[in-house]
């Protein structure tokens, strides 16, 4: 699979369409309520199918690929906020959905990375696939918590007399988990493990069948709104640009360490927990900020995602990840 057909995946060209349509000043448009469905189909369906295979998996592996995704899920996003509030040229609640898209994970640079390992005959582990759906939610929830404490925060977070002296942040977290994007991603993950293989082979139809069309849809919309706003994007740009850069860098680096190290994978299995590690959400994570944070600026977090990390990483980071992976394997 060469780079450009990497590149020309239906669904980000249906990003580049809907970014195109505004920028001529078309009068293509989405009703709201279609854009609102399609962000809970994507959410359900993906719940789903990372519920199949955790369903599926071997127990002790599994368990320790669940608690590893879980934390890197939880450090990403943290780590990405904190360089962003660095650079003091975007506010908390942009960096807190930028952040989130970068603690979660990307399924096209995934399954990009499969298909590079089966062109080189490479096996892998499959627990990753685990990994990859348990790193969407863990990301969601870190980025609301930081975005309800930016709100907090500019609504003048100093507490008035008599009352307590500042927000829990058990409260925080209940807001988080509580939020609707975050319950039916979970609740889907977890009607997918206990499901009877009958049931889950009926679902696949919804699960898989039409899957990359509503993801055509859904990212369709989000170009037309990331088009709509890309004067922001320019304004900040550079710095952005930066991060999109260095961010795969980071995650990668440590996603190498996790895989071999933490998990004991192979060159493979290494070389696909890097990719998470290293990759930047345009699937689940958009539809659950947009709902959830829609004082953040679209044109930033997917424009970063689709336009500068995951080229990047197709063109030029699995490769290296996969030789991150090799040198750490061969080390050993």
């Amino acid at each position: 699979m060469s780079s450009l057909s990497n590149l020309l995946l239906p669904p980000v060209l249906f990003f580049a369409l809907g970014f195109l349509a505004r920028l001529i000043k078309s009068d293509l448009r989405f009703p709201p309520d279609l854009a609102s469905l399609l962000s809970i189909y994507l959410l359900v369906a993906i719940g789903l199918h990372g519920g199949f295979e955790l369903g599926t998996a071997e127990l002790g592996t599994a368990l320790a690929s669940v608690l590893w995704a879980l934390g890197l899920g939880i450090v990403l996003p943290l780590l990405g906020f904190g360089l962003l509030m660095a650079t003091r040229r975007v506010d908390g609640l942009n960096a807190a959905a930028i952040a989130a898209h970068y603690g979660s994970v990307s399924a096209g640079t995934f399954l990009t990375a499969i298909a590079y390992l089966g062109n080189l005959g490479l096996d892998y582990e499959r627990y990753p696939l685990i990994m990859l759906a348990v790193m969407e939610s863990p990301a969601i929830v870190i980025g609301l918590v930081l975005a309800t404490w930016m709100r907090r925060r500019a609504t003048g977070g100093r507490p008035a007399p008599g009352s307590e002296p500042d927000v829990r942040f058990s409260e925080l977290v209940h807001e988080a988990f509580t939020n609707g994007s975050v319950v039916l991603l979970i609740g889907a993950m977890a009607i997918g493990a206990v499901a009877s293989p009958k049931a889950v082979t009926s679902l696949d139809p919804f699960v898989s069948g039409i899957f990359m069309g509503m993801l055509c849809l859904f990212l369709l919309d989000m170009g037309m709104e990331a088009g709509r706003r890309f004067g922001d994007f320019r304004r900040v740009g550079v710095v952005l640009g930066a991060f999109g850069l260095l961010m795969p860098l980071i995650g990668g680096t440590i996603g190498v360490a996790v895989g071999h190290y933490g998990l004991g994978f192979g060159v493979g299995g290494t070389t696909l927990v890097a990719v998470l590690g290293a990759s930047a959400s345009y699937i689940a994570v958009p539809p659950a900020m947009r709902l959830a944070v829609p004082e953040a600026n679209p044109s930033f977090y997917l424009t970063l995602a689709l336009g500068v990390t995951f080229p990047f990483n197709v063109v030029v980071g699995i490769p290296l990840y996969h030789h991150l992976a090799e040198l750490v394997v061969a080390a050993a």
